[in-house]
């Protein structure tokens, strides 16, 4: 059976799609595939809404902490149904909602998605991953290649006009000390706050 929701910790995470346009080095799913689930999170086909909405009503939301969009994909890629999801758990609770994404959305949907998100979605956590589009591209390995790392600040400058709370993401271990200085900075820059996450 498809894996599309899947508690962490506190949180209901979706899992909506296995597209994504990069091959990060570290990405956990090159290595295991049960990342916090005894099933795979390789999914069969892209789920519905209904779909989703199915497995959403089979859960507790009032257990949850939070919602994540955040599975074995970039959840920007399945972007109609992500937001029709969150449209539906505003109607049900007042849990904050959070996108895990490596903010090539707009690359990938060809617009500013940013908008979208207004009313919807409380927190977007943005995969940085280096301060240097060389070292960036390297990591990262987009399919969009050199304009993705100034992309991904742009995603970053339009997403705090429309959502309360922006972070960029390192991890650890995967960049210099110095790196992760002057990440911090291009943070402060783009008023986003800056979190270095351990390797998984």
């Amino acid at each position: 059976m498809m894996k599309i929701v899947y508690p962490v910790h506190s949180g209901l995470y979706f899992n909506l799609t296995n597209r994504c346009p990069c091959a990060c080095t570290f990405c956990i799913r090159q290595r295991n595939e049960k990342f916090y689930v005894e099933d795979s999170l390789w999914l069969d086909h892209e789920p519905s809404f209904e779909e989703v909405k199915s497995a959403l009503l089979a859960e507790d939301l009032e257990k949850y902490s939070e919602f994540v969009f955040c599975g074995f994909g970039e959840p920007t890629e399945a972007l109609d149904v992500l937001l029709e999801t969150a449209r539906f758990l505003k109607e049900k609770t007042d849990k904050p909602i959070r996108i895990n994404t490596n903010g090539l959305g707009n690359l990938i949907n060809k617009k500013d998605i940013t908008p979208l998100f207004e009313g919807l979605i409380d927190a977007v956590s943005i995969s940085l991953n280096s301060s240097d589009p060389k070292i960036y591209a390297e990591r990262v390995r987009p399919k969009f290649g050199e304009e993705s790392h100034s992309a991904m600040l742009d995603f970053a400058r339009c997403a705090v006009k429309h959502v309360p709370n922006v972070t960029m993401t390192t991890v650890s271990t995967t960049i210099t000390k110095e790196d992760e200085e002057n990440c911090r900075k291009i943070c402060e820059s783009l008023g986003v706050k800056y979190r270095i996450r351990e390797l998984i």
